[in-house]
């Protein structure tokens, strides 16, 4: 991905993002983490790889996180996990 702006407030800041493994959710993902967004995400399925590629093309590896987010106790957990790795949560994205 070429960068075409760069958005100096999210350097750094931690970003959620449901879905974010796959499609769409890729794509932003991926950008965030180009921005130096420390990123978290959920999907229903495993995307450590996909995190791990993200990680190699952008220098910095977004947390994968499975989870069903219907299940409000796993969504909490999930997003207890995100805090703990990168601080507290400052951009939601419910994708």
């Amino acid at each position: 991905m070429t960068k075409t702006a760069t958005f100096h407030d999210l350097n750094g800041a931690s970003v959620f993002i449901t879905g974010g493994g796959s499609g769409i959710g890729a794509a932003l993902t991926e950008g965030f983490a180009e921005q130096g967004a420390q990123v978290a995400f959920v999907d229903l399925i495993d995307a450590s790889d996909f995190a791990r590629d993200v990680g190699k093309r952008t220098g910095n590896t977004p947390l994968s996180i499975q989870c069903d987010i219907t299940d409000t106790k796993a969504l909490a957990a999930a997003m207890a996990q995100a805090k703990d790795a990168h601080g507290p949560i400052t951009a939601l994205v419910n994708n």
